[in-house]
């Protein structure tokens, strides 16, 4: 794999670093192979930093797959800051997928009421100025105000591929919640069967036949006296399934009104999707992705310890 071209030169200012891409592989393996005088921390920065061109695209996610033939650019200089994408962050793009961090206040899609700009069509906009023929298919949505990973298909074959396999393929769908209160235990799993009422409220109960099988495991991450912040990993994937198993344990997410908040420290909903890990439905390559926890919700617990 070391296949290193000669440095794109400029005029007073270190050079880039072209590579070729002779076999598949992970983004971070094949840097680290052919970037033999930096470590991964290193790597890791760069990446951050969005100093690493995949054929001529921006990819910060250490385990992009790479195909044989594909050119790798090591930019010598820190990438300017875009405001292309107002409301989302690119994690990983391939012939299939693209996975974002979406940030809080961004609609997943439309609905037949609100027509605001959304994900699905700043990404639709973005696949077509490759190709006007281009679609972007939605696997699964947020909240408005949630934000975190999210993904996206190319096609409508490799949407169902993912719905349907979803259970199967997903092996990590981590989210945080900040949320009022303490809960106790510390740690649990709460299980319900929701089902959503016409006026669009999700409602909880134990009866197996009123609504869907509902499971959601947390864990205490910090917490203050007033405030918690939690680590939830889902079992089952429903419509506001957190939102309502916090109010269930008493505990609701901080700033959401419609399932018993009366706090509003940051200013929005509480809630981060973290962590999607999941086999690539094509090439069955793991993937994992991450979306850092937002400031706002850590410093709420920082100014309570203090």
């Amino acid at each position: 794999m070391d296949n290193t071209d000669q440095p794109r030169r400029k005029r007073g200012q270190r050079s880039d670093t072209q590579l070729t891409v002779v076999e598949p592989a992970q983004l971070m393996d094949f840097l680290v192979v052919n970037l033999p005088h930096k470590n991964r921390n290193n790597i890791k920065s760069l990446l951050r930093n969005k100093q690493i061109l995949v054929d001529g695209k921006v990819y910060t996610q250490f385990n992009h797959p790479l195909r044989a033939g594909q050119t790798v650019l090591v930019a010598a200089n820190r990438a300017p800051e875009t405001t292309q994408y107002r409301g989302l962050t690119l994690l990983f793009e391939d012939e299939h997928l693209i996975v974002i961090n979406k940030q809080a206040g961004l609609l997943s899609m439309a609905t037949n009421k609100e027509r605001d700009r959304t994900a699905y069509s700043i990404l639709s906009d973005y696949i077509k100025k490759e190709d006007p023929k281009n679609k972007i298919f939605i696997i699964h949505r947020l909240d408005r105000e949630t934000s975190g990973v999210m993904m996206f298909a190319k096609s409508e074959r490799v949407q169902k591929l993912m719905q349907e396999s979803w259970n199967a393929t997903t092996k990590e769908r981590t989210y945080v919640a900040l949320v009022e209160g303490v809960p106790e235990p510390p740690k649990g799993t709460i299980t319900s069967y929701l089902r959503e009422s016409k006026a669009l409220i999700v409602y909880s109960s134990q009866n197996p036949d009123n609504g869907y099988l509902s499971v959601t495991n947390y864990a205490v991450a910090r917490a203050t006296p007033h405030f918690a912040l939690l680590e939830l990993e889902l079992e089952t994937g429903r419509k506001n399934q957190i939102r309502v198993h916090m109010q269930d344990i008493g505990h609701p997410i901080v700033g959401d009104t419609k399932y018993g908040a009366t706090s509003d420290p940051i200013g929005r909903l509480g809630l981060h999707a973290e962590v999607l890990a999941f086999e690539h439905p094509i090439t069955g390559e793991p993937l994992r992705f991450e979306a850092p926890i937002p400031k706002s919700f850590t410093s709420v617990l920082k100014e309570r310890d203090e």
